[in-house]
């Protein structure tokens, strides 16, 4: 796909975006990280049947730091149901409503969704910029196959993307055979409300989602490591993946513990210097919210830690560190990034971005 100039003066006019179920703690998110942007602006918010009709401002129990600036807060929310006018709709829907709503909006524009309904379709790319941005040649079979002219494509799962973006330039180098992690997930992964304060203070469930999110993540992080082929099928990668998972009383940042075991064996100092020199690639470095560094390695001996390094790149790089021999693989770390940022809405608006850069939205 070719290259596109894209203007960034804030004075050109800005490309026109749906926020879909706009409401819960994802679709705010993107409402925050959309004020200013210099490519988009928010021309629709939708919501359920409780919300549409009234203005955003009035309904929404505002979860973030700052409130949504007066234009937004005046604006009515819209049906999910029924398509606008818009070159992206950037979807917070819940994963039963974007099962059924989503289809409807790539008919006609570009749908970047953040819900797990169609992530592991085989015509859809589940994107990550930085790690294979080579997977959206999917599109123009997607489009032939299902006879839209938009497009639907996804991001991964929140704890599934700050792992895979640890693991892309480990796998590239030397290849990985098997993986196992073990996550800590912060309590802001479950909406709102979540998870009862009674179940989370002073405690740790070892289960997400009824188990289905650690078959997210064995399963994703496969295809997102995968090769396309032909440009209408992705093969996933060939490694094993075992994950287990943990709910902690922490509000942002998902911490992933990893031991990795190659098919050709680094050394610690190896992998460092393959993480600290890891670069998006062209296409991808100069989109408004790509981080200048994807990953950001710590040499201290008690980090990453969510409270001190969520925040990094905007919230949108991931951290690691305590990298070191392992006993039973090959070498073990730490991985922490910002779930509602990198993993949710950040990770669907730099899909946007990408889209844009391409050519793929003009």
């Amino acid at each position: 796909m070719k290259n596109t100039h894209v203007p960034t003066d804030v004075s050109h006019k800005r490309i026109p975006v749906a926020i879909l179920g706009a409401t819960g703690a994802v679709g705010q998110r993107m409402v925050q990280l959309l004020e200013n942007h210099p490519w988009f602006e928010i021309a629709a918010l939708t919501g359920s049947e409780r919300t549409i009709g009234r203005p955003y401002g009035e309904l929404v129990r505002w979860m973030l730091d700052s409130e949504p600036l007066a234009p937004i807060a005046q604006m009515v929310v819209q049906p999910s149901d029924t398509p606008l006018d818009v070159a992206i709709a950037l979807s917070a829907l819940p994963t039963d409503a974007a099962r059924e709503f989503e289809p409807l909006w790539a008919h006609r524009v570009a749908v970047c969704s953040n819900a797990s309904a169609y992530r592991m379709a085989p015509d859809v790319p589940l994107l990550i910029p930085e790690v294979n941005p080579e997977h959206l040649a999917l599109i123009d079979y997607q489009r032939k196959q299902r006879d839209w002219g938009g497009c639907l494509i996804t991001n991964p799962n929140c704890a599934s993307i700050g792992i895979t973006l640890a693991l892309k330039p480990l796998h590239r180098a030397f290849g990985i055979k098997k993986i196992h992690v073990a996550t800590l997930q912060a309590i802001s992964g479950a909406g709102y409300p979540g998870v009862a304060s009674l179940d989370i203070i002073d405690n740790i469930i070892p289960n997400i989602a009824n188990g289905g999110e650690e078959d997210k993540i064995e399963r994703e992080t496969r295809k997102l490591l995968g090769t396309v082929v032909d440009h209408k099928e992705i093969h996933d990668a060939s490694m094993t993946i075992s994950a287990q998972v943990t709910r902690v009383p922490v509000i942002d940042g998902h911490t992933a513990l990893l031991s990795i075991g190659f098919e050709q064996q680094p050394t610690v100092e190896q992998v460092i210097a393959t993480l600290e020199g890891f670069q998006a690639p062209e296409s991808v470095r100069k989109l408004p919210s790509a981080p200048a560094r994807p990953i950001i390695v710590r040499h201290e001996a008690d980090r990453p830690q969510p409270r001190r390094d969520r925040a990094a790149g905007n919230g949108m790089s991931a951290s690691v560190g305590r990298v070191r021999p392992c006993p039973l693989l090959d070498v073990r770390m730490v991985a922490l990034s910002h779930n509602t940022i990198r993993g949710a809405a950040g990770g669907a608006l730099l899909n946007a971005e990408l889209l844009v850069a391409t050519g793929v939205v003009s």
